[in-house]
């Protein structure tokens, strides 16, 4: 595996990552502190191609593979984890699912509108007593003629009030049968269809996440995506590739952690010269360092099986496993190195350190994704 980047590759992160300084930089704290979900700038990074970057250019995407799509989620993650986890779920939650398994008439119609911008989308799995165990899930559809009703709530939906059009994973036959969920593409405005409590979080504060709440909600069958009872083969599928972009959210956090590190370190001065120059900063710097390279080798290495259409399991849920755990590391340590100031909101440092812990979470927990790639060890 060759992991040298293209030129076309790299002018693709430096627009991204000249865009972040001058759209985002300047908003990061008034968003975070007011839980602002911004909107607008989505639009822009539509116009840029960012909302669509898996999507065929047919289809009115950027038509760019995995290894650009990790560099555009890192760029923007290293200046806010909120935008970069938004951005993350639109693209390989709900337009990837679209995409992936959608008909000619459901990507005709709702992939340009995700790619563009004009439209953000959600994707709802979980519900509040069934994280990681989905099969479990209580929200249902039942067929009634060429509509299916559905009823219940989703939790922890990153959109779930703002999104246009949501993916939602909903049980259509019995508990926990692996073949008993199937997946719709839900308008907003759709009768029955409304967005819930906002959650109040720690980090990622300006990425909205919410309930969607279905109360008798009339859905037609042409809004199934693939087969009955399909769905959560669906969704484990769309999840190998959401470990890459959550792996990629992680890593852009543990890089915007460590520049802002090293930039302190060589200019913060104590007992007469910069703290740079002490062993104790110094190896804490090359600890970082070497994870966050370890992180973007497994990374680039599941965006190569990815990108030739081979089995990802084991490895999207490694780069993703270790690089969430890297990036809360690598920000823990940010905080260390800037001492007091480190805690206050002045500095940068802090918001990473926030931020970070959603990735050990969002998308399967740390036990999870030991749990498989356990498995996927022991099945050879």
């Amino acid at each position: 595996m060759d992991f040298t980047k293209t030129e076309n590759h790299l002018m693709i992160a430096q627009m991204v990552r000249d865009f972040a300084e001058k759209e985002i930089r300047p908003h990061v704290m008034e968003w975070d502190e007011t839980q602002t979900f911004p909107r607008e700038v989505f639009r822009k990074m539509g116009e840029l191609g960012l909302m669509g970057v898996l999507v065929p250019e047919s289809y009115g995407g950027s038509g760019l593979g995995y290894n650009e799509y990790i560099s555009v989620i890192e760029e923007v993650a290293a200046v806010c984890g909120s935008v970069g986890l938004s951005l993350a779920a639109h693209n390989s939650l709900c337009t990837n699912h679209i995409y992936e398994f959608g008909n000619e008439q459901q990507k005709q119609k709702y992939l340009p509108r995700l790619a563009s911008g004009e439209w953000i989308g959600a994707w709802g799995l979980t519900e509040a007593n069934t994280g990681s165990d989905a099969l479990r899930m209580k929200c249902t559809a039942v067929q009634d003629g060429d509509y299916w009703v559905i009823n219940g709530t989703k939790n922890w939906i990153t959109h779930g009030i703002s999104g246009e059009v949501a993916v939602v994973l909903v049980r259509t036959g019995e508990l926990l049968d692996s073949h008993g969920i199937t997946a719709f593409i839900i308008e907003r405005g759709t009768p029955g269809f409304s967005g819930g409590k906002k959650e109040n979080k720690l980090g990622m504060r300006a990425s909205e996440t919410a309930e969607l709440i279905f109360d008798n909600c009339r859905v037609h069958k042409d809004q199934v995506l693939g087969q009955i009872g399909d769905g959560f083969v669906q969704a484990m599928k769309i999840l190998d590739g959401g470990r890459i972009s959550i792996g990629a959210l992680a890593l852009g956090i543990a890089k915007g952690a460590m520049r802002a590190s090293v930039t302190y370190a060589k200019q913060r001065e104590q007992f007469g010269q910069p703290i740079a120059n002490f062993q104790a900063i110094a190896f804490k710097l090359a600890d970082m360092a070497t994870e966050i390279e370890a992180a973007e080798i497994l990374l680039y290495q599941a965006a190569f099986l990815k990108n030739n259409k081979k089995k990802v399991t084991r490895e999207s849920a490694m780069a993703k496993y270790y690089a969430s755990e890297v990036s809360v590391r690598v920000a823990t340590e940010a905080v260390q190195i800037f001492g007091g100031y480190g805690y206050t909101k002045d500095f940068p440092v802090e918001k990473y350190y926030r931020d970070s812990k959603l990735c050990t979470i969002g998308e399967g927990t740390s036990e999870i994704q030991k749990l498989v790639i356990s498995r996927e060890i022991l099945k050879g």
